[in-house]
Order: structure tokens, then C-alpha cells, then sequence
């Protein structure tokens, strides 16, 4: 597993900064969402920015026994917040279902059920460019580099805003599901860099839908990218020891983290870029 990962996870939950709880209206024009802050080690005047969406578990632990708050984020958000900050960036953790009254997310297979108000596709992006607009109103925000990042049904999300929006420079997506209820049948294509990081074993969404979407987004001039892990599954970045104890989980961590890093760096530019492999 990843030694950024390892320390950041660790870090995160014993001795960083607890975020800054927030809140700020998403551009449905009804909800007043709930955002949880991470902010550089170093500020600077102008630091470039993440707006981060969870997935159908919601923003917090599965553990959080209906406490909803900076201290029950679960272990995934709170590694990636702390990993951000470290690197110079602005991280802005999104909580779109509770807001709505679903903090405690969905299990899975709960698809077809759930609510029309948080609609991954025409719903969820609004809340981005809700944190889009917060975030570019900051003094210490530089809002010509914010980038987005999701995970599973964030990760959807994050897709369909990068095609129905304007104004994040890159993006990051990490094991969505590539239907967008048909959204985009007639043809994908991002106004701006994105990069899908995925498990071939996922159990939740389907990896050849995925690479097939991608593909044809490309064929049709999109930057985009999916880079696909043998034996990874659903979740793999979860720091938690369930995820990463299975061998393909911890290496897909360890190169989706370099990668992440290294992209945004490119993308947006921080005073901490990473490593050379």
C-alpha cells in the first residue's frame, strides 16, 4: 500500500486538522448543503482547489451511529482531505444526502430506489457547482484551478458535471457507474481533462461498461482516461483493513494516489507536486 496513503490515513485521524464544517447552497436553488474544509498546511494567498463527492454510503463512517460530523467522515474522505491539504490544495468535502435527510447513505443494491432528489445525473452535479461557486467567492481560493474528485455514485456524478457545466479544470473519478441513466447516449465528451481509476473485480459497477464509455468517449475527442486494476474491487482505496488487506486492492491504492497526485499537480498546479516513478 501506498506510503503517502498509509501516513495520510493515519495522520488524518489522529493529528490533522479537524475540517472546518461549512455550508452553502447548492445551485438546485432549494438546498443548503453541508461541506466539511481542509485547508493547506502552508496557506497561501490563491491556492488552487478540490470539491470531493461521496458515494451512495454517504459522506460518513458506516460507524457514525447517527452522529453526523466532522468527526464521523469516514476513513476514505478523511485520508484523501488530509492528502490534499498536504499537497497545498483547498478540500472541500461535499455532503449532498444529508442535507436531504439520507446521512446515512444506501447499502448496496439499492439503486432503484432511491430518492429522485439525488439524482446522480441531474441532481448531484448541481451540488458541485453549489461548492464551485463557495469555493470561488474565498479570498485564499485560486478559482481559475479548482478540480473535482468522486467516488462511486460521486464518481457519476463528477462524470455528468464534467459534460453539463462549466468551470472545473480537471477531474478525478474513481469506480463510477457509466450508464448516467442514458444521459449521455448520444455521446460523452468532458470540457475539461478527466481520469477514471477502476477495479476489474469491482462487484458493484460494471468495468467493461466503463472502459466501452470511455473508449467512445475518445473516439469522439474527449481527454479522458481510464486506467483499470486486475483483480481490484469496488472501494479499493478504502484504507480501512477489509479493502487492503486483499493484495490488488492495496496496489491499485498505491498507484491510483501517485497518479491522482500527479494529475492534479499538472492540472492545477500546487507547490508540492509528486514524486517522479
Amino acid at each position: 500500500m501506498s506510503a503517502i496513503f498509509i501516513c495520510m490515513s493515519l495522520w488524518s485521524a489522529a493529528h490533522a486538522q479537524t475540517p472546518e464544517r461549512v455550508s452553502f447552497p447548492s445551485q438546485d436553488g432549494k438546498t443548503t448543503l453541508t461541506g466539511y474544509l481542509y485547508l493547506p498546511h502552508a496557506p497561501r494567498s490563491r491556492a488552487p482547489a478540490i470539491v470531493m463527492m461521496h458515494g451512495r454510503a454517504g459522506a460518513y463512517s458506516s460507524l457514525a451511529n447517527g452522529v453526523y460530523d466532522a468527526s464521523t467522515l469516514s476513513k476514505r474522505h478523511q485520508a484523501w482531505g488530509a492528502l490534499w491539504a498536504a499537497q497545498g490544495y483547498v478540500a472541500l468535502m461535499v455532503d449532498g444526502f444529508g442535507p436531504r435527510g439520507h446521512a446515512g447513505g444506501f447499502p448496496r443494491h439499492s439503486y432503484d430506489n432511491r430518492p429522485a432528489e439525488l439524482n446522480e445525473v441531474t441532481v448531484r452535479p448541481l451540488d458541485a457547482y453549489g461548492a464551485l461557486a463557495w469555493l470561488r467567492a474565498r479570498g485564499d481560493v485560486d478559482g481559475a484551478r479548482i478540480g473535482l474528485q468522486g467516488w462511486s455514485n460521486g464518481g457519476s456524478a463528477t462524470l455528468a458535471a464534467m459534460a453539463s457545466g462549466k468551470g472545473f479544470a480537471a477531474a478525478l473519478v474513481f469506480y463510477p457507474a457509466c450508464g448516467l441513466k442514458g444521459a449521455f447516449e448520444a455521446g460523452y465528451k468532458p470540457y475539461a481533462p478527466v481520469r477514471v481509476f477502476m477495479g476489474a473485480a469491482d462487484e458493484e459497477v460494471s468495468p467493461k461498461r466503463c472502459e466501452s464509455f470511455v473508449a467512445a468517449s475518445r473516439q469522439q475527442g474527449g481527454d479522458i482516461e481510464i486506467r483499470m486494476y486486475p483483480g481490484a474491487e469496488h472501494g479499493f482505496d478504502d484504507p480501512g483493513v477489509k479493502r487492503q488487506k486483499v493484495e490488488a486492492n492495496a496496489d491499485a491504492t498505491e498507484d491510483a494516489v501517485e497518479q491522482a497526485v500527479r494529475f492534479f499537480a499538472g492540472r492545477l498546479g500546487t507547490t508540492r507536486p509528486a514524486r517522479d516513478q
